[in-house]
């Protein structure tokens, strides 16, 4: 499958002499090296695929580049050295006019900001890059309309923007990424700025229209529970560089970095967790037939955590055409919590029955 976007050894240097910047970093300077001489090297050596249908996240600390990444796969920023493509398209490649149509068609931006126009209506703001587009009104009004109800906001379009909270101003900027029908969402930092609580939900809107819309996303955030629970896949940047590329489980159990081992100890594991993540894939006995509960690979590490608390061996783990494929001894589950402590509440309170396995 021909990937929706992919980025090939991609550079980014600010600052005087850039082409000897990447040539240095190519033989292997570092960021500090490059600064003491008043460079920058804000991406250095990017590369990985984008799927259809798939949320990448990028995640890093502030600094680490993800963001001048995510305006590179736009074109608002020229890579200093490799390559984007789009559907099998070079950007550099497209005239100034191509690009701003990719910009407005095909690509379209979510802001952390909202960057809604204060003297228009919500349904107006929906619409803008469908009017930027040519669009007639009767046809940009009724897509905005429809983008709108997508996101919850269903009998707010003739309000103004000072009449909603934090997060319906935020879904009023994805609805206008939506209203466009382009193939690729960037968001950059889209939920940083809200309330927690609005920030679950807005996280809960986007994995539900995802459902339905499927649309080729790229989420940038340095929230690493946020990452976890939002990426099919997930970069981890530091520095510039992509130190590693995998699912939320890959990066969780197998960290390639003690960089990423310890950027990743305090995530909430009981959220990203699988039984099919901790299962021991050499079953024992018969578990398959005992007629008791059972897990499959899907099942969340928080539901299994209840169904061994109601057991007194360990979960057998089962496929779709019922075969036996794992077992989840109690002990490991609290394993992959890490100490005693930590267990309670990501196992509703299961765990005195685990610490006794």
């Amino acid at each position: 499958m021909r990937a929706r976007l992919e980025a090939e050894h991609l550079f980014k240097v600010f600052g005087r002499r850039p082409d000897q910047a990447v040539s240095r970093l190519r033989e292997g300077a570092d960021r500090e090296e490059l600064r003491a001489d008043g460079t920058t090297a804000a991406v250095i050596d990017a590369s990985f695929r984008v799927e259809a249908g798939e949320i990448f996240v990028v995640m890093g600390l502030s600094g680490s580049g993800k963001s001048t990444l995510l305006r590179m796969l736009n074109g608002l920023l020229a890579p200093t050295a490799g390559s984007v493509r789009y559907d099998g398209r070079e950007l550099s490649a497209l005239t100034d006019r191509a690009l701003r149509e990719l910009r407005s068609t095909k690509i379209s931006m979510v802001f952390q900001h909202f960057a809604l126009f204060p003297h228009r209506s919500v349904r107006d703001n929906a619409a803008y890059g469908l009017e930027v587009q040519g669009v007639p009104r009767a046809e940009r009004e009724r897509r905005a309309d429809e983008a709108l109800a997508l996101c919850g906001l269903a009998g707010w379009e003739k309000s103004w923007p000072d009449e909603l909270s934090g997060g319906m101003q935020q879904r009023v900027g994805l609805a206008r990424a939506l209203a466009t029908d382009a193939d690729v969402l960037l968001m950059d930092e889209s939920f940083s700025a809200l309330d927690p609580l609005i920030r679950r939900d807005m996280q809960d809107q986007l994995l539900e229209l995802q459902k339905t819309l499927k649309k080729t996303i790229v989420f940038i955030t340095h929230d690493l529970n946020e990452a976890m629970r939002l990426g099919d896949r997930v970069a981890v940047m530091r520095d510039g560089r992509i130190v590693q590329t995998g699912t939320a489980e890959d990066i969780l159990l197998r960290p390639e970095s003690d960089y990423v081992a310890s950027f990743i100890q305090d995530v909430d594991r009981s959220r990203v967790l699988t039984a099919g993540a901790v299962m021991d894939t050499a079953p024992r006995g018969d578990e398959a037939d005992c007629g008791c509960e059972t897990a499959t690979p899907d099942t969340p590490f928080t539901e299994l955590c209840a169904i061994s608390a109601r057991l007194s061996h360990p979960v057998a783990v089962l496929d779709r055409g019922r075969a036996l494929v794992g077992v989840v001894p109690r002990q490991r589950l609290v394993g992959f919590l890490g100490d005693e402590q930590s267990a309670p509440t990501a196992c509703g309170g299961a765990k005195k029955v685990i610490g006794r396995a």
